[in-house]
């Protein structure tokens, strides 16, 4: 991944100060995050192991002597001792019993990965002494020499602050000016400032209208920025963070703050990448970046659209190619940000199915590049000639494929949506511009890089235009003018909403309610298979079934009992509708218009095919619905008479996909029923345009002309 130009100074970095913050150190309940601080160590490690040198200044001392000792005398007391009005513990005794345990962590975490630790607690007071000063920088260099890690934290115990969490004055005050503290006097070349948010944001974190400020310039935003509350551990939060930072970075050491729990971010600074927040003594020469004006994004996704359309199709083939060269080529990377995306989505308490279809699972890469290659070899869709009519002798019409111009794609949750999209666009010639959910904004912004990176100049990468703010998405709706289609995919409500504030045209379905319905002439094996597959093999998906009908003979049969026992032998909970609900004795389902995305689905009982027809009307969402019947007259009647985009005999509605229907990909499934209906592959990103081939002809008033209007052979 290319650097951004601002965060070129890694280059020649060395030397590492790395702060830990006591939010980083422990969970919420104030344990220990074992977790975090085990990938923390591993990241260390790898430094360690390339040649770097690192010093570690670690908080959390205190909050762990604190919950050991309120622990211990919590043993130790009596049920009289209880009633009596709770003495707050002395901040040094914890101090003195929790950097024992911190430091029994670290060792033990280090040993593990074959490295050694050296603790070195320091005091205000100690700096002021010049000998010190000199002792501590030789020590320091033969730990490094050593490649063993120095953790440094204040030696609270013996502090002689008078208020140790909260007075700011002297030579540091707490471990962030600590840390800045030593950058400078060990001439470090980067300090890292871990904390429990991404970096530093203009507002409170929690605020949606905050946003990350991905490099501080001090003219410009001292005085802009409104902090939120301190940390909920430490002393003084980002405040603290930020007056180290900046007495750091203008004092000549570079210095980046950013989260402590994503995976890598270290390393990801290291690299270059554009994460956190930077700090440095030339930021204020640094052209702020120029935010892209959406219409001129739109704009320019257009006239890249129409220098692809210009290449020749062996052109556009080899893009393609080179897209599936690059994504395996980085794959490396791009799961790293994947993974990040999930463990912060993770931690953001977000829900299961979410994170399933956020996930890039392993193989997924190569799948997505095998689909892409298919995608290329497939025909050429521009161009196509669809219908050649002579007009008149010497005059002939041709209806040709081509493309739509400019697509608004806005998704939610699946990085591969992503992926499948922009090789469509550029397989039909399409600008595209892409909006993805916030919970997947670092795997989508290492996609759009990669494939960008892989588009010829002669094209340009803005053809296919990453939208990063949700704020930019009004202003996108409103260029009718510019952009031709919106397609969204995600939830209802996200449907609902860009319907209601567009006039462009939106293809997309809002839900995805399939269902299944087993008729009591099925074969109960291939029953089960069916509807097992269409319930388990990606719950999360539009294409699962979400409710089950069974006709009522199987009741007495003893069939719906043995499709029931399997469901719940995989793991699937049940509800049910009045009926079902009833004879299962199984909670009764809120709504019959339900997407549960998840190991959940609804039951009922119908009469007859009629009526599973009929329920199907009332409370689907027109997706995908299936039928399972031995008997061929009852499946005509179903498969022509059920009003859905894909209505299927004997088959798991999981075969609702783009890549299973040979469409090589899908943009989404499109429940509408004006252009393009079901899974939407390049063949529904594409128009028409009427090409009239003539030898000088005139209309003067029809008096001279003989119409033929005679179909002739496309190929002549």
């Amino acid at each position: 991944m290319a650097e951004d130009s601002s965060r070129a100074f890694v280059k020649d970095v060395k030397r590492i100060v790395i702060k830990v913050g006591t939010a980083v150190v422990t969970r919420n309940d104030g344990r220990l995050a074992l977790g975090r601080l085990g990938a923390l160590c591993e990241q260390i490690k790898e430094l360690n192991s390339q040649g770097y040198e690192i010093i570690l200044v670690s908080s959390g001392a205190v909050g762990l002597g604190r919950q050991r000792l309120r622990y211990r005398r919590l043993v130790n007391s009596s049920f009289a001792d209880l009633q009596k009005p709770q003495v707050e513990l002395d901040g040094k005794a914890c101090a003195a019993v929790g950097q024992n345990s911190l430091m029994a962590l670290y060792d033990t975490l280090f040993s593990e990965l074959d490295i050694s630790s050296a603790q070195l607690l320091v005091t205000d007071s100690d700096f002021r002494d010049r000998d010190f000063r000199k002792q501590l920088n030789e020590t320091v260099k033969s730990l490094l020499s050593l490649k063993v890690i120095p953790i440094f934290n204040e030696n609270d115990a013996v502090s002689t602050r008078k208020a140790p969490y909260e007075d700011s004055s002297g030579i540091f005050w707490d471990n962030d000016s600590l840390a800045a503290l030593l950058a400078l006097e060990l001439k470090a070349d980067i300090l890292v400032l871990l904390s429990d948010v991404e970096g530093l944001y203009s507002g409170p974190p929690s605020d949606p209208k905050s946003k990350l400020i991905h490099t501080y310039v001090k003219e410009k935003h001292q005085g802009e920025i409104t902090f939120g509350d301190k940390s909920r551990v430490g002393r003084g939060g980002m405040t603290a963070k930020v007056k180290a930072a900046v007495n750091a970075a203008y004092a000549g050491i570079p210095v980046v703050i950013t989260s402590g729990s994503a995976p890598e971010n270290i390393i990801r600074v290291l690299q270059g990448q554009k994460i956190g927040t930077l700090f440095h003594q030339d930021a204020h020469l640094w052209e702020p970046t120029k935010e892209v004006d959406t219409r001129e994004m739109a704009v320019a996704a257009r006239e890249s659209s129409r220098r692809l359309q210009a290449l020749s199709s062996q052109e556009r083939k080899k893009i393609l190619l080179d897209i599936a060269d690059a994504l395996e080529a980085n794959e490396k990377l791009i799961t790293v940000e994947n993974e990040a995306d999930v463990a912060a989505a993770q931690q953001a308490g977000y829900e299961k199915s979410l994170i399933s279809r956020l996930a890039l699972k392993p193989g997924k890469i190569a799948s997505l590049a095998k689909s892409i290659r298919v995608l290329a070899n497939m025909e050429d869709p521009i161009g196509r000639v669809l219908k050649k009519t002579q007009l008149a002798d010497g005059l002939i019409l041709e209806k040709t494929s081509s493309p739509l111009g400019v697509l608004l794609i806005v998704f939610e949750s699946r990085p591969d949506a992503l992926v499948q999209i922009a090789s469509l666009a550029i397989r039909s010639g399409n600008g595209l511009l892409l909006k993805g959910g916030k919970e997947a904004k670092r795997s989508n912004a290492i996609l759009h890089k990669v494939i960008t990176e892989a588009i010829p100049d002669i094209v340009g990468g803005k053809v296919i235009g990453l939208v990063t703010s949700r704020d930019e998405i009004p202003d996108l709706l409103k260029l009718d003018d510019v952009i031709d289609l919106v397609i969204p995919r995600g939830s209802n409500k996200l449907v609902s909403q860009i319907k209601s504030s567009t006039k462009i045209p939106v293809l997309g379905h809002a839900d995805g309610i399939c269902h299944v319905y087993v008729d009591k002439s099925a074969n109960m094996d291939m029953a089960k298979r069916v509807v097992l597959d269409a319930k388990i093999d990606y719950p999360a998906a539009c294409n699962a079934m979400e409710t089950l009908l069974v006709h009522k003979a199987l009741v007495t049969n003893g069939a719906l009992n043995e499709l029931i026992v399997d469901l719940r032998i995989q793991g699937v909970t049940l509800y049910g509708g009045p009926r079902a609900s009833l004879l299962m004795n199984i909670p009764q389902a809120r709504s019959f218009h339900h997407e549960y995305n998840s190991m959940e689905c609804t039951v009922e009982i119908v009469d007859n095919v009629a009526a599973a027809i009929d329920h199907i009307h009332h409370h689907g969402s027109a997706h995908t619905d299936c039928i399972i019947t031995e008997d061929q007259e009852t499946a005509e009647i179903f498969l022509h008479q059920v009003d859905s985009a894909a209505v299927f005999h004997n088959a798991s509605t999981r075969f609702c996909d783009g890549a299973r229907f040979g469409l090589g990909a899908e943009v989404g499934i499109s429940t509408s029923r004006i252009h393009a209906r079901g899974p939407v592959g390049v063949e529904g990103l594409l128009t028409t345009r009427w090409i009239l081939k003539g030898s000088g002809q005139v209309v003067d008033g029809d008096k001279g002309v003989i119409y033929t209007h005679k179909d002739i052979p496309i190929n002549s």
